[in-house]
């Protein structure tokens, strides 16, 4: 479990250091200290392969440094004001600690039960390329924003924000632990930084320590919000809604007291969620569009302007590359198919993705309605709901090409933005258990007037974890479960990388020199190759999209190497010395072995090395003379 300690030093240590020198203090240094983390990585990553500088841990805490001695120096001219705080008692504070704590505990539990051991590969379709990406980073110390697109689009390049995989490759340099672990160790961390968020939103808008703590267990158990994406899984996604209320935070706390400090947090915010995933700043300021509607001040937009400058000046490697991005590939979207009625329960029954609904946090979201009036400075979020609501209802059930146009920056994915309206509907749900709390309380105040408040959190939060079950905390886990192949919980889930599979990839790391890269296969899972083994492939993503000369080439024709001076050349450019043949078995494996990849076996310049059942290692017999190979059969 070490991966989890060193995210935790990677990300906070820089995070409250730039934080304290900008200022902050309390729940707020706390709560923004990973999005100041992630923005260190978000702001000087792109700029070192520029200055010839490798991102490592050096340069990281470089970074760390300059950053936090311009947040020092933006101190000197700090406005005069004072905004004051809701005040919590000293047991309040401790409640709501100890949810949030809980929240932290139940988010990371249901994720490593789910997945059966810290060292899970994860099966679904985006994993194998933020693996690859943590260990290309990590290896070659490339922090550049095309530097994760060569792994797979290596004569192109292709611009992906790296803001997610920066500080996984530290922390993969500093543990020494396996890619999946250090993937695996940063989803269990998403629950308690999403509980952490949603507590620091809720205290910065004042309200009550009874709201904070509820919201940090509803969020933690809406699998809609976290889990329901991870089918894909859309791991830095999930991590930008996690980092969202604390973009509102920022923002809100610049509109209060416009000055250069508060207003360089709000840029290096922004620039963080921008490094994390390119649609999480559009998100971020489409879920706060409802607070300046609430606020009503046209002053808000002026005041904004200078810090939207500044932002984009730091920004400036992100959006000129999110604009080459979008002038790479022909956008389609996703075919929406749900019908309106499934897609209006599956909302408002926390139900899209998940396994059963979600009628308790459904309900706490109606009790949360009725009392509504008393939500106070946070009933804007109301209006985030709705919008992300409805958004996500027309590109559930509809492909009109408006409907796709404004959702192209979550891709027409409706995975995303419902994730989006169910953060917001988590702060409903727990005002909800707050209301339950209020009604106990005041009826307890006849009685115990002294211990009524504390009395009353415990049996309205006691109540909700009884009854969902420690906040859904078993369905989430089967849910992850079946995301990573974790066929002893989950029997049904698909498995597409084997043991057998990944200790080829070993195997093969074990052989190959330096520089070497071996010839694999589209969705067997072989693109797992690198972050496991260690070695690269002609294949690092099973996106199909942008596809290079090369790996069309020899999918098609590698077997045709003996009698093809275009694949021998092939061959030569891509430094290919070895094939690694997994298998294709299963539902989920259907798609037909590629022509250049089928019936290897016997081919003339192949030798084969290691075989086990799922999986065949050869060596390619290239124009020099093999050395003496020795060939190993995996028992099995």
């Amino acid at each position: 479990m070490w991966p989890v300690g060193a995210f935790l030093l990677v990300l906070g240590a820089p995070g409250v250091l730039v934080g304290a020198a900008a200022g902050l203090r309390g729940w707020r240094l706390a709560g923004l200290a990973p999005l100041l983390g992630y923005a260190v990585g978000g702001i000087f990553g792109p700029l070192l392969p520029l200055v010839g500088l490798p991102f490592n841990g050096y340069s990281f805490v470089a970074g760390t440094l300059l950053l936090t001695a311009l947040a020092a120096a933006t101190r000197r001219f700090r406005q005069a004001g004072v905004v004051h705080d809701r005040v919590w008692a000293p047991r309040a504070h401790a409640g709501v600690v100890a949810c949030v704590l809980l929240a932290a505990g139940i988010g990371a539990y249901a994720v490593y039960s789910g997945l059966g051991g810290i060292d899970a590969i994860s099966q679904g379709f985006d994993a194998p390329f933020h693996a690859n990406g943590i260990r290309y980073i990590a290896e070659s110390g490339d922090s550049g924003l095309f530097g994760l697109g060569s792994l797979h689009w290596y004569d192109d390049g292709l611009f992906y924000p790296n803001g997610y995989h920066l500080p996984a490759a530290l922390v993969f340099q500093l543990t020494g632990a396996t890619v999946p672990a250090v993937l695996n160790a940063h989803t269990m961390l998403s629950g308690g930084l999403l509980a952490l968020s949603t507590v620091t939103m809720v205290r910065h808008f004042g309200g009550r320590a009874v709201l904070a703590g509820a919201c940090a267990l509803t969020t933690v158990g809406a699998t809609m919000v976290t889990y329901g994406a991870w089918s894909s899984p859309l791991l830095p996604y999930t991590l930008a809604v996690a980092l969202t209320p604390l973009i509102v935070v920022a923002g809100h706390r610049y509109l209060q007291r416009p000055a250069a400090d508060t207003g360089l947090v709000l840029a290096a915010g922004a620039v963080a969620l921008l490094a994390v995933h390119s649609s999480a700043l559009f998100g971020g300021l489409l879920f706060v569009v409802p607070l300046l509607v609430w606020r009503r001040r046209a002053r808000d937009l002026v005041v904004l302007l200078p810090v939207l400058l500044g932002g984009a000046v730091l920004a400036l490697p992100h959006l000129l590359g999110a604009l080459q991005l979008a002038s790479s590939f022909t956008y389609t979207g996703w075919v929406a198919n749900t019908t309106p009625s499934q897609a209006v329960g599956e909302l408002l029954l926390f139900s899209h993705n998940s396994l059963d609904p979600q009628l308790l946090l459904a309900g706490a979201v109606v009790l949360g309605l009725i009392g509504f009036r008393r939500l106070g400075e946070l009933r804007w979020t109301a209006g985030s709901a709705a919008l992300f609501g409805l958004l996500y209802l027309a590109v559930a059930t509809s492909d009109h090409p408006l409907v796709m146009a404004i959702a192209r920056p979550w891709w027409d994915d409706k995975f995303r933005l419902v994730a989006m309206a169910g953060l917001a509907m988590c702060v409903l749900a727990g005002h909800g258990i707050a209301e339950v709390q209020r009604v106990l309380r005041d009826l307890g105040g006849r009685f115990a007037p002294r211990v009524a408040g504390a009395l009353a959190a415990v049996l309205a939060f006691g109540g909700f974890l009884v009854l969902s079950q420690g906040s859904y905390l078993r369905d989430n886990a089967d849910y992850v479960a079946l995301t990573w192949g974790n066929t002893a919980r989950a029997p049904d889930a698909a498995v597409v990388v084997t043991p057998h599979e990944a200790a080829a990839m070993l195997e093969l790391g074990k052989r190959a020199k330096p520089g070497e890269w071996a010839m694999n296969d589209w969705f067997d899972g072989s693109v797992w190759t690198y972050a496991i083994g260690g070695v690269r492939t002609i294949i690092a993503h099973d996106e199909r999209a942008g596809r290079q000369a090369d790996t069309e080439l020899l999918t098609q024709h590698f077997a045709e190497y003996g009698t093809s001076s275009a694949v021998r050349d092939a061959v030569e450019r891509r430094n290919l010395h070895w094939v690694l043949v997994t298998a294709k078995s299963g539902e989920v494996n259907s798609t037909k072995r590629s022509p250049g990849m089928a019936a290897l076996d016997g081919l003339p310049f192949l030798e084969v090395v290691y075989r086990n059942p799922d999986a065949t290692l050869y060596r390619i017999l290239r124009a020099e003379a093999p050395d003496e190979t020795n060939v190993v059969a995996a028992p099995g």
